[in-house]
């Protein structure tokens, strides 16, 4: 099970005057003196504790990309294709890091404490999903309108899963779904040409956040790969 609390050592000095404190409520059958000296020791102790530095959160995202420049040739055969937002549940309308227990209680997603994307999930896969297919083709965003003879096909994508998945206590990996919608512009509405479900699991090397975080990318982009080749076949036969 992934690791989720964070313990604090209280002070030596601290523990010592509980001690005494204690001792005094004992020695004197809770007078009313002993009592505010207990009372004086557990509000010290208290501010003490919330003077500790809280720990903060780590924030992931699928890495920096490519980290140099790559030749690409933005007019290639491939067809242009618009690239709409990326819709997602709710749930997952959400920063935080999400596990799920296979093994107890699969229905609930728990978030990572001191964990979180950089952004929501759907907002990462639409970036990664951009900059890959923005290597071999031009990528438009929906509100771009650019002429052409043909007007450009448009990707729609539901994320349905996205989460570190647990089979078992020392076993996990990353889970994605999402569906695509691949439509076209007829006479002022949207035609359907094809959609397609996509369910890819990645084994995580760790089973901690940090694991699930590597897991997920990985399965996002072969996510996106299988995308790419499901594009090529449907637009090869229109």
């Amino acid at each position: 099970m992934p690791a989720t609390f964070v313990t604090h050592r209280l002070p030596e000095r601290i523990v010592c005057q509980m001690r005494i404190a204690m001792k005094l409520v004992a020695a004197s059958a809770y007078s009313t003196v002993a009592r505010a000296i207990f009372c004086l020791m557990a509000l010290g102790l208290t501010a003490c504790a919330q003077l500790q530095p809280q720990p903060r959160a780590v924030v992931f995202d699928f890495g920096p990309g490519a980290t140099t420049a790559v030749t690409s040739d933005r007019m290639a055969p491939l067809p242009t294709l618009v690239l709409a937002d990326v819709e997602s549940s709710a749930a997952l309308d959400t920063t935080a890091v999400l596990y799920r227990l296979g093994y107890n209680d699969a229905q609930q997603l728990r978030p990572y404490t001191l964990a979180r994307w950089s952004m929501a999930p759907a907002q990462l896969v639409r970036q990664r999903l951009r900059e890959q297919l923005g290597l071999r083709r031009a990528v438009l965003q929906a509100a771009q309108g650019v002429g052409a003879t043909k007007p450009a096909m448009t990707l729609h994508l539901e994320l349905d899963e996205f989460s570190h998945w647990f089979e078992s206590s020392g076993q996990s990996s990353g889970l994605v779904r999402m569906r695509a919608t691949l439509g076209q512009a007829d006479g002022g509405l949207e035609r359907l040409v094809a959609q397609r479900s996509f369910v890819v699991q990645r084994p995580a090397t760790s089973q901690d956040a940090a694991g699930g975080v590597r897991a997920l990318t990985v399965a996002t982009d072969a996510l996106i790969q299988e995308i790419e080749q499901w594009l090529g076949q449907v637009q090869a036969v229109q």
